[in-house]
This record gives structure tokens, sequence and C-alpha cells, in this order.
């Protein structure tokens, strides 16, 4: 089978890619398919995130072994992790510049015995100079106690512990 996708720059401005590639294909060849469809080197790290149907961060797909549990991209297959049910990855390439990806499976369909895959099907936008620019927010967790605004962290002599505690 074939897996369609079409992988997002997550930017104002819609720039985006339809990209083909064989169910049994690895996490590796979709980052290198991305990269080259957007005209990235290549030399940056990046990552693939499962991702829910409100593109909210999961499982890590990391590019190198880093140490930790974290599964490989060269060792995972798109149809290990994709399915008609769950067709949602975020892809982060370039950890300094957060260029960040919203991929989905948009379709599951037979191959065409004249097509090679990877496919690049549709190229829309360009992608900019500088990666957009993104606001991280954390979520604010039921029985969080709230920051005291008036807090003054230079302000040593009124800070509750001891200072003679080492």
């Amino acid at each position: 089978m074939v897996y369609r996708f079409r992988v997002i720059l997550d930017a104002e401005e819609d720039v985006f890619r339809d990209i083909e590639l064989l169910q049994d294909s690895t996490l590796e060849d979709l980052h290198n398919t991305i990269v080259q469809s957007f005209g990235f080197d290549g030399t940056e790290m990046a990552s693939f995130y499962a991702s829910d149907e409100d593109w909210n961060q999961g499982e890590e797909f990391s590019q190198f072994d880093m140490g930790g549990e974290v599964r490989l991209m060269n060792e995972t297959s798109l149809d290990s992790i994709l399915s008609e049910d769950d067709t949602r990855l975020i892809y982060v390439y370039d950890f300094f510049n957060m260029w960040t990806f919203l991929v989905e499976l948009a379709e599951i369909a037979e191959p065409e015995d004249t097509i090679d895959y990877p496919n690049l099907m549709f190229v829309h936008g360009q992608i900019p100079a500088n990666a957009p620019e993104k606001e991280f927010v954390a979520e604010e967790e039921e029985g969080s106690a709230d920051f005291d605004d008036d807090f003054d962290i230079d302000d040593y002599d009124n800070l509750s512990f001891d200072e003679n505690w080492n």
C-alpha cells in the first residue's frame, strides 16, 4: 500500500507538500523525503512525535540514539504507527530554529507501477527564510499553585529559606 501525506509548515502562510511513500517505509524515509521536498540540507537533527486529533505532542521518534527509551526513526515503519485511525504526526527539524510541521496521513491507496516511491505529488508555497516564531505556553495543571506576580527574585532578605542550609 501507499501512504499519502500532507506535510504542512506550522506558519501563517500556507506552505505544504503532498508526498507518497510505501507503507513499509520508515520514519527515516519520511524524514528524508520531507527534508528534500522543503529544500533543507539535511544536516540538522530532527524528531517525529505521535499526535492526537488536537495536535498534542506524544511519543517521540528520534533520528539518533541519545540514550533512554526513545524509538528510532530508522527502526520504525510507517505502518507500525499510522493507520486510518491514527493519522497525525508532528515533525520538528533543526532544534535550534524549531521548524515544525504537521504531518497527516490523508489516504492509503494502491501503489502504481509507473511511479517511483517516495513521490513528491504536489508543492504549495515557498518556505520562508527563517522558521516561524513559536509561542510555547504550558498548560496549567489542576491544583497547581498560582505564580505570585509580586515575587521579587532579587529580594534576598525576605526569601523563606534558611541561608545556612548547606
